[in-house]
């Protein structure tokens, strides 16, 4: 009778172990077909409502995809339905999946450090009143850099006299870009600009050359735009364009071959700048319907004017990109720095960027990484990016859970902000996480 009671007893406590471990399994279990229901709900009421002509998601986990699905089509003419493989213009994503990625990289390789000053690696800032900025500083935006500086419009000037654009629409300014109104007697810079190719121009649009002279225009401009008060968050381009500068003096190498090192070594294909040189035209998405600096609906191209300016490969955006390709690097992200048994990035340098070193001062930034403060959609260990074309991922690394929302809401113009007026990532994201 005791053997038996024994016997009874360890029978007991395997039943009750095992049902602890079946709870905490469907703690962390993903509905796939209850939230693929709400996702479709979301996605189908978002394109009937005209936030964006189409999009692509991925939902998954460190290990696993529960969900890869396309919506809609690359415009509002539903000619062209998304695809898999499609690419999309990344906007600021491009600052996470470019630069802070390089970053990491080199951070973990003691091939630069995060205290590093930027007058010291870069010598073109080396007597300027921004030459004791950290990469730090840069990644994080406590630099008191401006948010940005139109760089491109110094290209334009009017036959007329007037100004380049106006609050009015008029006979003299008749096309609508964002909020204001192009002139239509808009001329451009023939000194720094070109419309057929030139010895040591820079392509900035299929039509479009820049001389490299005009460069040093842009970094001065620059180098005084420290007008606001540093260690304070102020999120700006500047910073981004500031860190490509340090990576590439560092390692000797352009921004777009140390990202492709990274993306080869993760083995994947779809994603990178100025992305006609890798893949076909019809397989990239438009973005906006561009009236005042390049005259033309712009795909294939970079829809920031900015990282335009500098060729299509900036700190700050250019990065293309399927929904597909940048699953991979949430997972690498999710399982420490580590792919296919493979250790990308180094663990503690995953774990230094994606937390919030200066939370304490009411800054949930990451280094490099956004991050939010907590809310309803957002937990304080949620970590990614957001892109001004309408493009979104985030990542848990508590229930070790991603989304990926790419879209083209620029197209065919970036005065559609719907998207943004809803909350509809947000929402998504809560729901993954739910």
């Amino acid at each position: 009778m005791k053997k038996i009671a024994i016997r009874i007893g360890i029978i007991f406590l395997i039943f009750s172990v095992a049902s602890c471990v079946t709870q905490k399994k469907s703690k962390n279990a993903f509905d796939t077909k209850k939230k693929e229901v709400y996702i479709d709900s979301m996605m189908n009421n978002a394109l009937e409502k005209g936030f964006f002509p189409g999009a692509q998601i991925v939902v998954g986990s460190k290990d696993s995809i529960f969900l890869l699905k396309n919506y809609g089509y690359h415009n509002y003419l539903k000619t062209t339905q998304v695809k898999t493989d499609d690419v999309y213009d990344l906007a600021s994503m491009s600052k996470v999946l470019g630069a802070t990625l390089v970053a990491m990289h080199l951070v973990g390789e003691d091939e630069i450090s995060l205290e590093d000053n930027l007058g010291e690696v870069v010598a073109m800032y080396k007597n300027t009143a921004i030459a004791n900025l950290t990469l730090f500083e840069l990644l994080t935006h406590t630099t008191g850099l401006k948010s940005g500086i139109t760089f491109y419009q110094s290209l334009l000037s009017t036959s007329n006299g007037l100004p380049l654009l106006s609050n009015e629409k008029s006979d003299n300014y008749p096309d609508l870009f964002d909020t204001m109104y192009v002139n239509k007697n808009i001329v451009y810079d023939t000194i720094f600009l070109s419309f057929e190719p030139k010895d040591r121009y820079i392509q900035i649009y299929k039509n479009m050359w820049l001389n490299p002279e005009f460069y040093k225009g842009v970094h001065q401009k620059i180098a005084v735009a420290n007008t606001n008060p540093r260690g304070n968050y102020l999120y700006s381009d500047l910073n981004l364009i500031l860190v490509q500068q340090m990576l590439e003096s560092k390692s000797g190498k352009k921004l777009d071959q140390l990202a492709k090192e990274i993306y080869s070594a993760v083995g994947i294909s779809k994603i990178g700048y100025n992305p006609l040189k890798w893949t076909v035209e019809h397989n990239v998405v438009p973005t906006e319907i561009d009236n005042f600096f390049r005259k033309d609906t712009i795909k294939g191209y970079v829809h920031d004017e900015a990282a335009a300016i500098f060729g299509g490969i900036s700190g700050n955006a250019g990065l293309f990109a399927n929904a597909e390709s940048i699953s991979v690097i949430c997972q690498m992200l999710l399982n420490k720095g580590k792919y296919q048994g493979k250790q990308i990035l180094k663990i503690s340098v995953v774990k230094k960027f994606t937390k919030s070193p200066l939370v304490k001062k009411g800054i949930y930034r990451g280094i490099g990484f956004d991050k939010r403060k907590p809310t309803a959609f957002f937990t304080k260990n949620d970590f990614g990016h957001t892109g001004y074309t309408g493009t979104f991922f985030f990542l848990n690394p508590d229930n070790e859970r991603f989304l990926i929302i790419l879209t083209n809401r620029v197209n065919p113009t970036r005065t559609n902000k719907l998207i943004y007026q809803d909350d509809f990532s947000s929402k998504i994201w809560k729901e993954i996480n739910n």
